[in-house]
């Protein structure tokens, strides 16, 4: 699963899942990131990444062209992207644990979902007071 995380408002956007991922596969899922924020006029800065190898030139390149600067996380640093690692403890909690997942196309639609509740309906959203 390829997913990027706004660490301001905690909104997710899952950009796919394939069994195999490749470099081509996470720079076309990044191109359609760039698309789907340029289509809702929103203006990211930076994105923080791991240091997997999938994530190769052509990914960065990718996001430079959109004037987004990567900034890599640190050599076995979790809390450097803490936001993140948190969402994903709770999808697989959640959702993954609790879900048997058929195929691909299932496991999309389940995401989809959860995406969906993730950042519409979650109860704590409507708690949460800004900071002072």
């Amino acid at each position: 699963m390829f997913a990027v995380i706004e660490h301001a408002s905690r909104r997710i956007r899952i950009l796919g899942a394939t069994a195999h991922p490749t470099a081509s596969w996470v720079a076309q899922a990044t191109r359609n990131l760039v698309m789907d924020l340029e289509d809702v006029n929103c203006r990211a800065r930076f994105l923080i990444r791991d240091r997997d190898g999938k994530f190769a030139a052509l990914f960065d390149a990718v996001l430079a062209d959109s004037g987004i600067e990567v900034v890599l996380s640190g050599v076995r640093r979790p809390r450097t992207n803490a936001v993140m690692e948190r969402w994903v403890q709770t999808c697989r909690r959640e959702l993954l644990d609790r879900t048997l997942i058929w195929d691909q196309r299932h496991l999309l639609h389940a995401l989809r979902e959860f995406e969906r509740f993730y950042n519409v309906h979650r109860p704590i959203r409507a708690s949460r007071t800004p900071a002072r």
